[in-house]
């Protein structure tokens, strides 16, 4: 092996440029599937962990007290199905006034339990302690931050005992906003009882409905009011990185897949020149299978490097990468955290696809003789691409350009590996592009360049801000008035309760002209009428619901029937959208939060913004920022450092072919200048010998990035793109696609070809 070793090492050396270029190509493999596997890991292994931890329901299950009593209900834990139960709790829902904590005026679901512990739903107390008299409270906390500052509020609300704030925690089953003691509740009045289930088989809505069934059968029809899945939470936990894994997944077997073209172009080069090297090895005694093991470690040896450097890059952007794929979420004690496993996997499974990639050509060493090999020598075999290049003699074409192109089929298995590296590189470039123009056009959807949008906000005192003196019709009244107003939309924002979940979700009520969010409707249409509403694809995914749909929502102890007759383009993942009239069913008193105003062409921003500040102190006017989407300034950014990375990785695939090409043809080289050809012409026979191949593969490539563009935008899961961004190619833009794969090919054929013109005869010769 040390003999291997000392020659592999040699090998190495000799071949520098090649040793670059698949360190730089794992390197770059790498960082990318090391990416795509930890939002992979991310997007489920956090969450089900903590679920299993805190023994978390599989259902969250609300019933009407006057329909039902809590001793039929105890009764449901020994259903069939039924693995775990706890309950039944007293429920209340109350009203709170004014903003608190952290936490907008509107329902507060309360229950009743006696410790935090218990067979189902363990909640974990992050600070302070349990309520165990009448008076305290706890309250679901969001995980982060510290809440410990807090402890010692009061709640006041009219009709309820005052409460103080006793301790914070979490519920993985969000299975309540508050919790009290027992004896407390009794004091609330509870309309329900909560139960909390579950089941042994609950990986799919359908055993989840059914296993509902089965436990509520005996009780009566309309006795249960809601039930929450957790496979409504776990999709709210992963929904915003489940856009990105179909993204990153794309990029990461592009990566993959270049890397195994390349480092099998490089091993097939490395044998195919060096015949009479492998003859001399074999002719010195080393074994058919010492032959092989030489050029696998010369590989080998590169590609290790490139791994580790590639996992460290790897393991340096993954933190980025991670908070702003799981920005916003707040689901108990799962925090997203890396698994030791992601990087562990890549610097092993890296390393071997390359050695698999390089056992195949290598495999061709093994069985050549010494004598064959050393007679072979280090010429391509001519005979095709001799042919090839008389018939293309015959034509107008410069002697040049006509040699060029018949030098691919000299080496036709060659010449395939390198069309696959450009039709690789053209497919990221062409979906990078299609991406980058969707994304573009939903960031500016619903926004009116070169107009001036002017966001109002109403003070409250919980802010420690002025209250308006005018109220809410007087107030949309004056910012019409105003010079240089042109569209004013008033918006109320309210929580509710929705019928199958025991959270409580916002609303956005909508007044006077159609906010921007109407302009971003890809399916239906905007609500326009009491009854309506619209959500983003998030929202109506994690409900269960889509357009067409009927659900209840709850305030106020009024109720009302809606119907989803929109789907808005993005949306908020916790929000739905709404008509006016809707908020005066529920709320008569509901008034706006915030107003946006839509100023007329060339109106003056800073002088309607001075005129909103003198005509009440509570009114707190801004300037709207034109700034780029976050998603989309993610995305686009990623995709072109990628798209970056592989269309050089496709050129280094290139480069690597020009070079083995020249090497090979260092005699004919030296015939043709020694009867005349010009160090130009030989770049543009070197450069032309590619861009043919260029052409062909962007002309495959183009496709390919269209259909896996469709594919990613179709699957982007938070956002529904509407057909007209969906359709961004043109003829100017598949044009100069085209010219992608010619633009790798020389690019890559460049460097060799000036090299190959520098090269003079009599080094040639003094060579041979």
């Amino acid at each position: 092996m040390s003999a291997v070793w000392r020659a592999s090492r040699a090998a190495v050396k000799r071949r520098r440029v090649q040793t670059i270029v698949i360190g730089l190509v794992v390197l770059c493999s790498t960082t990318t599937i090391l990416l795509a596997l930890s939002v992979l890991n991310a997007a489920s292994s956090p969450f089900d962990s903590a679920f299993a931890r805190q023994r978390g329901a599989h259902v969250v299950a609300t019933f009407d007290a006057s329909k039902t009593l809590d001793t039929h209900l105890a009764r449901t834990v020994r259903r069939p199905g039924v693995q775990a139960a706890a309950g039944p709790f007293g429920q209340a829902v109350i009203e709170i006034p004014e903003e608190w904590l952290w936490m907008s005026a509107g329902p507060l679901t309360v229950v009743g339990r006696a410790d935090p512990a218990g067979p189902v739903d363990r909640v974990d107390l992050l600070t302070g302690r349990w309520a165990t008299a009448p008076g305290e409270i706890v309250v679901n906390s969001p995980v982060g931050g510290n809440p410990s500052r807090l402890l010692g509020t009061k709640l006041d609300v009219p009709g309820v005992p005052p409460l103080t704030v006793v301790g914070f925690a979490t519920s993985m089953s969000r299975s309540a906003g508050a919790w009290v003691s027992p004896e407390q509740m009794t004091a609330l009045h509870p309309s329900g009882f909560q139960m909390l289930y579950r089941f042994t088989s609950a990986s799919t809505d359908g055993q989840i409905r059914a296993d509902l069934a089965t436990v509520t059968a005996g009780q009566p029809a309309d006795s249960l009011t809601d039930a929450q899945s957790y496979l409504t939470l776990k999709q709210a936990f992963s929904a915003s990185a489940d856009s990105y894994i179909p993204f990153m997944t794309m990029f990461g077997v592009l990566g993959l897949l270049v890397s195994a073209l390349i480092v099998g172009n490089v091993v097939s080069g490395a044998v195919v020149s060096g015949y009479r090297h492998i003859g001399v090895l074999k002719a010195l005694g080393f074994t058919p299978n010492q032959v092989v093991a030489v050029y696998l470690a010369m590989i080998s040896a590169p590609a290790v490097v490139g791994c580790v450097l590639g996992t460290a890059l790897g393991t340096l952007l993954e933190h980025p990468i991670l908070d702003v794929a799981f920005s916003g979420i707040e689901t108990g004690t799962a925090t997203i955290a890396t698994s030791p496993w992601v990087p562990v996997a890549c610097l092993l499974a890296m390393p071997t696809l390359v050695a698999t990639a390089a056992l195949i050509p290598a495999l061709r060493a093994h069985r050549l003789s010494a004598a064959e090999a050393i007679s072979a020598g280090s010429a391509p075999r001519t005979g095709r691409g001799l042919r090839v290049q008389r018939k293309l003699s015959g034509t107008r074409l410069p002697r040049s350009v006509s040699l060029g192109l018949g030098q691919p089929f000299t080496r036709p298995g060659r010449a395939m590996m390198t069309i696959s590296a450009v039709v690789l590189g053209v497919t990221t470039v062409t979906l990078t592009t299609g991406l980058a123009s969707s994304m573009v056009a939903a960031g500016k959807a619903g926004k009116h360049s070169g107009v001036a949008l002017v966001d109002v906000q109403v003070g409250t005192s919980a802010r420690g801000r002025h209250v308006p003196k005018l109220d809410d019709s007087r107030i949309e009244a004056r910012l019409r008035s105003l010079p240089g107003a042109d569209r004013v939309t008033a918006r109320a924002l309210t929580k509710v309760h929705l019928a199958g979940t025991t959270n409580t979700v916002f609303v956005n009520f909508y007044r006077g002209d159609a906010p921007a969010e109407a302009e971003q409707i890809v399916k239906g249409r905007w609500p326009s009428g009491p009854g309506e509403v619209a959500g983003g694809p998030s929202f109506l995914k994690q409900h269960g619901l889509a357009v067409g749909d009927r659900t209840t929502m709850h305030l106020n102890g009024r109720q009302t029937d809606v119907t989803v007759v929109g789907e808005v383009m993005l949306g908020n993942a916790q929000a739905m959208d709404s008509d006016w009239r809707t908020a005066a069913e529920l709320a008569p008193d509901t008034s706006a939060v915030d107003y946006t105003v839509q100023l007329a062409p060339h109106a003056d921003a800073q002088a309607y913004v001075r005129g909103i500040e003198e005509a009440d102190p509570g009114l707190y006017p801004s300037l709207r920022s034109d700034s780029p989407d976050a998603a989309t300034t993610t995305v686009v950014g990623f995709s072109s450092v990628f798209t970056l990375l592989l269309t050089t990785v496709a050129a280094l695939g290139v480069f690597n072919t020009v070079l083995l090409n020249t090497r090979e043809r260092r005699r004919d080289l030296a015939m043709l200048k020694s009867i005349g050809m010009t160090p130009r012409q030989v770049v543009v026979m070197t450069v032309t010998s590619v861009a043919g191949l260029g052409a062909v593969g962007g002309l495959i490539g183009i496709p390919l990035g269209i259909v896996a563009h469709r594919l990613l935008v179709d699957h982007a899961g938070v956002l529904t793109f509407p057909e007209s961004m969906k359709d961004v190619w043109h003829a100017p833009h598949l044009a100069a696609l085209t010219l992608a794969g010619v633009a790798i090919a020389v690019l890559g054929a460049l460097i060799p070809a000036r090299s190959a013109a520098r090269l003079t005869i009599a080094e040639v010769l003094h060579n041979e």
